[in-house]
Order: structure tokens, then sequence, then C-alpha cells
């Protein structure tokens, strides 16, 4: 399993006016945390689109546990629990306080999609080659 974390603290522009996170904003959460976990791996989305490949988001759910407020320090985790095979990836992602309080759950997937023909390929081989060592004491499906 790939684990990646990013830390943010909440800034008023995000927050509604009983200073909670506005609940749209934890779509964005999610993708930065999507975005940093894959830059861990000396991969990012700018280089994947030089490569012809784009990822739109074909699915998203969250469940949202506890308000987070302005000022709070707030830490996305981002799981890929199994090795994509096809041209799906799914995230599994939680938001987690500064006191280590569950805010957040949700799960985000996405499509590899070819940018010039716009249909689906499988997952880029750099990234692939970069991902399967987490995987490697997993047994293939």
């Amino acid at each position: 399993m790939f684990t990646g974390h990013y830390s943010f603290r909440v800034r008023y522009g995000e927050t509604d006016q009983m200073n909670v996170v506005y609940h749209a904003n934890y779509a964005t959460y999610f993708e930065i945390g999507r975005t940093e976990a894959i830059r861990t791996l000396g991969c990012t989305y700018r280089e994947m689109e030089e490569m012809g490949i784009e990822m739109p988001v074909t699915e998203l759910s969250i469940r949202y546990l506890r308000a987070a407020r302005y000022d709070e320090q707030l830490t996305v985790r981002t799981e890929l629990r199994e090795l994509p095979q096809k041209h799906t990836i799914d995230f599994h992602q939680t938001i987690l306080n500064e006191k280590s309080k569950l805010v957040a759950t949700g799960k985000v997937t996405l499509f590899f999609v070819d940018r010039k023909t716009r249909r689906w390929v499988r997952m880029p081989e750099d990234l692939r080659l970069r991902l399967a060592p987490f995987f490697a004491s997993e047994t293939p499906r």
C-alpha cells in the first residue's frame, strides 16, 4: 500500500459564516493530497500531462464526521490500497485535525485518459514502476 501525507492550515477564506470549513473545500483538499502524494513519488501531474496523460475525476464520495475550523492544522492522508491494473485509479483519503481526530473520509476515482484521443489508457509505465515497490509483498489478484 502506498500512503502520502500533506499538512496545511485552514485559511479564513475557506470557512463559512459559522467559521467552519465550507463543505466543497474538502474536494479541493483531497485534490491537493493526491497531487502531493504523487509528487512524493518523484512524478507530477504536469509531467503526466506532458506525456499526454490526463486524469479526470469520475467519482467522488465524502463523508463528513466533524467540523474543521479556521486556523486549524489539517492533514490529508492519501492511500492507494492496490496497484492499478487498468485505466482507473482509486484514492482513499482521510482528513485528520491537529488532535488526530478524523474530520472526513472519502474515495476519489480517476481515469487515465489519452490527452489527444480522449480515450482511456492504462496507467503510465513510469508511474507504475514508481508505485510497484509499495505493492511488492502483495499477491496479484
